[in-house]
């Protein structure tokens, strides 16, 4: 299970970064950072989107303790919710593909990570972190072993 908790609070660390990011860009606009339309695609209010994103990292955090300490409600596997979980973070990471093949086409001065590509790049980051998590609930579909550490 810590292999699993190590990789799962790897994309959340990554994911983070991109929270913590869009934050200093909204609050104190530096330099270094892209302008805050580049991490925002505006579907949602910002303050709707940061609270949403929190609620994430806190439930990312918490399936990684559960998987890290080998005990909790996270801990308990069920494969068929591994199996359409698995099926789920297949269809979004393609779904986001398919945006960004889209984006690309319609906006070519934002080839290859100009504007607009933050998200969907985070996108794949949660993608790659439900596929991993599905896999934890269903070893035998997924390539990752069941451990005991």
């Amino acid at each position: 299970m810590r292999r699993q908790a190590i990789l799962l609070g790897l994309l959340a660390c990554a994911f983070l970064g991109r929270v913590l990011g869009q934050v200093a860009v909204a609050l104190l606009e530096p330099d270094w950072l892209p302008p805050m339309q580049d991490w925002y695609s505006g579907l949602l209010p910002y303050s709707i989107l940061l609270l949403i994103q929190v609620a994430l990292l806190a439930l990312q955090a918490r399936i990684s303790w559960d998987l890290w300490h080998g005990s909790g409600f996270f801990t308990q596997r069920y494969p068929r919710f591994g199996f359409g979980l698995g099926w789920f973070s297949y269809g979004y990471f393609a779904v986001m593909v398919i945006r960004y093949v889209i984006t690309m086409a319609f906006f070519p001065e934002r080839r290859w990570l100009g504007s607009g590509t933050i998200p969907i790049v985070f996108h794949w980051v949660l993608a790659a972190y439900l596929l991993t998590w599905s896999r934890f609930h269903n070893p035998s579909h997924g390539g990752l072993h069941a451990d005991t550490t």
